[in-house]
């Protein structure tokens, strides 16, 4: 027969159970520049402030096929607007990249004079966490012994 305090931390390592399966991290799909889409004329800087990007996020990029493209870029070739696409180039009008990696990433539009006019996005995406910490209760007490006989 199980005593109590088998019993308690079996019930205490289901509800643990329980919290972590409910609690894991729900990947985001964002919309660079929100209803204005990847466009000429949008602070991308100003966007990001109030964002948060999390390993298994979807960036999307919404244009019009032909008017821009994304480019992957690094650090200095976003700084200089190189337009370089070794790291990839995406043309499809609404492409997606799912964030795999914890970092920087920078993106810029490789068309014309469109980085040089502020058509550039740099984020930083983080890892997942859970949302809020799993409480560890104390321990339960021992149950009372009875006292010896005189």
């Amino acid at each position: 027969m199980a005593t109590k305090s088998m019993v308690s931390i079996i019930m205490l390592a289901s509800v643990l159970s329980i919290i972590v399966v409910n609690a894991a991290p729900i990947a985001n799909v964002i919309t660079v520049g929100d209803e204005k889409g990847w466009a000429l004329g949008f602070d991308y800087q100003a966007w990001v402030q109030n964002k948060q990007f999390h390993v298994g996020d979807t960036l999307v990029f919404n244009y019009p096929k032909g008017a821009h493209n994304v480019i992957m870029v690094n650090g200095p070739e976003f700084q200089n607007c190189v337009k370089n696409p070794n790291l990839g180039i995406l043309e499809s009008g609404q492409d997606k990249i799912v964030l795999e990696a914890a970092g920087n990433m920078w993106f810029l539009c490789g068309v014309g004079e469109h980085c040089e006019n502020g058509q550039k996005l740099k984020i930083t995406v983080t890892e997942n966490a859970l949302p809020f910490p799993i409480p560890f209760p104390p321990a339960p007490s021992p149950a009372p012994q009875a006292a010896p006989a005189a």
